[in-house]
C-alpha cells in the first residue's frame, strides 16, 4: 500500500478571515491569539483561497463619530484619564484588525515570513487591547462607553490594492507617530502616580518599535526587488495616500531603532 499522506492542513486565511468577522472584543482577542499561535506552532498551511473582507466586524459600541466631532478630553479629570484609556483602547482594537488583513491580504503575495510577522503584530495588538480594557474595568469603565473616531480604517480601505502602500502608510505612519506621541502620554500618567498605566503604556511603545520595524523592513526589501529607491517611493506613497501630513517633534531615536532613519521624513514635515 502507499504511504498515508500526511493530512492537509486548513488554510491560514480562513484563520484570518474569521477573526476579521468576529465582533465581539473579547472574543476577538481569543481568535487572534489562536490564529497567531495555530501559525507558529505549523497547524495552518501557507494557503490563501479566502477573500478578505473589505470591512471587519466590530461592535456596536463604542459610537464612532468623524475625528472633528469627538468630544473634548478634559486632562486630569476623572472623565479625562477614563477618555484617555478609551481611545487608546480604540487604536488598539482596531490595529488588531489592521495586521490580520495585512498578512491576509498580501501574505500569498509578500511570504511566510510576512505572515509570521504581522500574525505576531496582531498577537501583540490584542494582548495590548485586554491590557487596556481591564484598565477601563478599574476605572468603572468599559470598552463601548464612549465614542471613538471613525477614521483609523480608512488607511485600510484606500490601499487594500498595494502592499507598498499599505506598508508606507499604516507602520511606517502611523504606528510611527505612536512612537512619537506615547513617551508624552507616559509622563503626563506618571506625573498622575499611576505606577499601572506607565507599565502597559512601556510596553505598548516598546512593541511598537518592532511593529514599525517589520513594516520598515518589508517595505525596503520590497522596493529593492523592484530596483525603486525606498526613500523617494515612500514620500511619492505619502502624497498620494497620507492627507494630514507628518508632524514634529519625532522621537528619532526610537524611529532609528524601528529602522525608519530620518532621512525618510527630514523635510517633509510640517
Amino acid at each position: 500500500m502507499p504511504p498515508e499522506l500526511p493530512p492537509e492542513l486548513p488554510p491560514v486565511s480562513g484563520a484570518i478571515r474569521s477573526a476579521l468577522l468576529t465582533a465581539d472584543p473579547q472574543a476577538k482577542v481569543m481568535a487572534t491569539r489562536e490564529v497567531a499561535r495555530a501559525w507558529r506552532q505549523g497547524r495552518l498551511g501557507f494557503c490563501f483561497d479566502d477573500v478578505m473582507p473589505d470591512k471587519p466586524e466590530w461592535p456596536a459600541s463604542p459610537q464612532l463619530l468623524p475625528p472633528g466631532q469627538m468630544p473634548r478630553r478634559g486632562q486630569g479629570s476623572a472623565h479625562g484619564r477614563t477618555a484617555l484609556w478609551h481611545a487608546l483602547a480604540h487604536i488598539e482594537f482596531v490595529a488588531i484588525d489592521l495586521a490580520l488583513d495585512m498578512a491576509g491580504r498580501f501574505g500569498a503575495q509578500m511570504g511566510p515570513e510576512f505572515v509570521t510577522d504581522f500574525l505576531s503584530v496582531a498577537a501583540d495588538e490584542a494582548m495590548h487591547f485586554a491590557l487596556l480594557d481591564r484598565k477601563l474595568k478599574t476605572l468603572g469603565s468599559h470598552y463601548g462607553a464612549l465614542p471613538a473616531h471613525d477614521g483609523l480604517w480608512q488607511a485600510a480601505c484606500e490601499t487594500q490594492h498595494d502592499v507598498a502602500a499599505r506598508l508606507a502608510i499604516v507602520p511606517m505612519v502611523l504606528e510611527a507617530r505612536g512612537l512619537d506621541v506615547t513617551p508624552a502620554t507616559i509622563s503626563r500618567v506618571e506625573s498622575q502616580g499611576d505606577k499601572n498605566g506607565v507599565r502597559i503604556l512601556s510596553r505598548i511603545l516598546d512593541d511598537e518599535i518592532r511593529h514599525v520595524r517589520f513594516g520598515t523592513k518589508h517595505f525596503i526589501a520590497l522596493c529593492e526587488q523592484t530596483g525603486i529607491d525606498p526613500q523617494s517611493h515612500w514620500k511619492s506613497l505619502l502624497k498620494s495616500y497620507f492627507r494630514g501630513g507628518l508632524k514634529a517633534p519625532f522621537n528619532d531615536s526610537a524611529r532609528l531603532a524601528a529602522g525608519l532613519s530620518r532621512d525618510f521624513y527630514a523635510g517633509i514635515a510640517s
